[in-house]
């Protein structure tokens, strides 16, 4: 038996939510609505995908509590009448695919497959960097500064020298870093630290 596919449709628009939901509701896909972000960051869904309206910084929040909590969804961005720049910023945010609405249900459908399919390959990588910079997070701003430094190939001393502080000081900001990051060597905090984009 085929598993059912799911769509989480977030919308504070409640008619375009219902029309989208109505307009779907033949379509072998479960919809499950929510009004807003705060609501979906509730009751997170487990799998499919996410259709979000594009208004204010929506599809940034969306992708932002994404990264943060390591639970990557594909997102399909969807507006009336959208403008070029709000696409593009959208699809710069993480946004998959953008849709304009009305539009007709195979529009919506070819989307939705388009995102699944692409969301195996970069959703491994969405969850790599995820995890990655709530690892990151953890850390204090000198301890960051003392990562940055050690991913450039500095001593402690030079770390030291460049920070304003003592190479023993940088030594302890260098373990509490590694045990922060649950690294058990400097390579790997690199390593963590560049699949978060902290460093290039």
């Amino acid at each position: 038996m085929e598993r059912r596919r799911s769509l989480a449709l977030i919308d504070r628009n409640s008619r375009r939510r219902a029309a989208i939901t109505h307009a779907l509701a033949g379509s072998g896909i479960h919809v499950e609505p929510f009004e807003d972000f705060d609501e979906i960051a509730r009751r997170w869904p487990r799998s499919g995908s996410i259709l979000a309206a594009d208004e204010g910084p929506a599809i940034e929040e969306l992708i932002e509590h994404m990264t943060d909590h390591g639970e990557w969804l594909p997102v399909i961005a969807f507006c009336e009448a959208p403008e070029t720049d709000q696409v593009v910023r959208a699809v710069l945010a993480g946004a998959l695919d953008y849709i304009e609405w009305p539009c007709d249900i195979g529009k919506i459908m070819t989307a939705i497959e388009l995102a699944e399919s692409a969301a195996a390959s970069i959703g491994s990588l969405r969850l790599r960097e995820a995890r990655a910079r709530s690892r990151v997070q953890k850390l204090t701003r000198r301890e960051r500064e003392v990562l940055t430094g050690v991913a450039d190939g500095l001593s402690n001393r030079l770390i030291g020298e460049r920070l304003a502080i003592s190479p023993r000081t940088v030594e302890i900001h260098r373990a509490n870093m590694l045990n922060k990051m649950g690294a058990n060597h400097t390579s790997e905090a690199i390593r963590i630290a560049i699949e978060a984009s902290l460093i290039g």
